[in-house]
């Protein structure tokens, strides 16, 4: 069963800079594209930013768009997930969760069939 973990969150200041981390295990190939994900309190979540399993191609929602950057390092049956974060906005707070699967729909949505949701990692951006 695949299990991920996220970490890396934190309070920051407006304008600040954040890397969060992911180590999804438990996956039967590295094919997948991975994502992150968000959530603000009383939200729904959305998706922020999807990447190939080969990192050839990265998308990102309009709002994240020029600030942040999302990699991958595989490694077979584990895979590390990061998302840098730059120049944070009070509106970036949330919890942020990664996924094992994403695509980029044609109107800009990151969208996952993802269940297997992980505790996430909380970032505060402070006006």
């Amino acid at each position: 069963q695949v299990q991920v973990v996220e970490s890396g969150g934190g309070l920051v200041q407006a304008g600040g800079s954040v890397r969060l981390s992911c180590t999804a295990s438990g996956l039967d190939q590295e094919y997948y594209n991975m994502g992150w994900f968000r959530q603000a309190p009383g939200k729904e979540r959305e998706g922020v930013a999807c990447i190939t399993w080969n990192s050839d191609t990265t998308y990102y929602i309009e709002s994240v768009k020029g600030r942040f950057t999302i990699t991958r390092d595989n490694a077979k049956t584990t895979q590390y997930l990061y998302l840098q974060m730059d120049s944070l906005k009070p509106e970036d707070t949330a919890t942020y969760y990664c996924v094992t699967n994403c695509v980029f729909s044609a109107s800009g949505v990151v969208i996952t069939t993802f269940r297997n949701w992980g505790q996430g990692t909380q970032v505060t951006v402070s006006s």
